[in-house]
């Protein structure tokens, strides 16, 4: 009987290793050798941190703007006699009174710059006689004003005391009227919200 045939030799397998060789350890999934990969909070909030220099620059330009809106809106506000951005000057109802019964009329303050101006273009190429006629203008004008302003006192004292009292008119209404009488319409400030002729009730 034929023995039986001895135990198959096993398959050869690769070569060993070199004798004191240690597998390569992995790279880091990151990329950057020897560190931990960071966990993606860490790295959203890394990406949201605002850098503080841009921070700074767009918060003064926003400042900066918001103060130029504010500027604007308060030099528009005070233009047309809005309550809220008028000076303590400006600000109330008589004084809003007072600036519309003077825009309502036609003060001979008016005069006054334009005439200056062309007296002292005349006193520098007219002659002496010139020069004389055109200061005796100068003090009519001014005598002519002081009566206007006059007038203008008396009928605007007469209508406050119909409207707001005798007794409840501010002081200072005197010289507020006058000064804005002696200015040229179109550089009032607050500037003229009514037309010649529309008095206030």
């Amino acid at each position: 009987m034929i023995g039986r045939k001895k135990n198959a030799e096993p398959a050869p397998t690769s070569a060993p290793e070199s004798a004191g060789a240690h597998p390569a350890p992995a790279a880091p999934a990151d990329g950057r050798k020897g560190r931990p990969t960071p966990k993606r909070s860490a790295q959203e909030a890394a990406r949201k941190q605002p850098l503080v220099p841009d921070d700074r620059k767009l918060a003064n330009r926003r400042a900066k703007e918001e103060g130029r809106k504010q500027r604007e809106e308060a030099r528009l506000g005070m233009m047309n006699g809005d309550e809220r951005f008028l000076t303590p000057r400006d600000a109330g109802p008589q004084r809003r009174y007072v600036r519309d019964f003077v825009d309502a009329r036609f003060s001979i303050g008016e005069l006054l710059i334009p005439v200056a101006i062309i007296v002292l273009v005349v006193g520098f190429v007219s002659t002496e006689q010139m020069k004389m006629i055109s200061t005796l203008i100068v003090y009519a004008l001014f005598a002519l004003i002081i009566l206007d302003s006059i007038f203008l006192i008396w009928q605007l004292k007469s209508r406050m005391k119909i409207k707001f009292g005798r007794d409840r008119i501010e002081r200072g209404l005197n010289f507020y009227a006058i000064m804005r009488a002696i200015q040229l319409r179109p550089l009032r400030m607050p500037k003229a919200v009514v037309k010649r002729g529309q008095y206030p009730s």
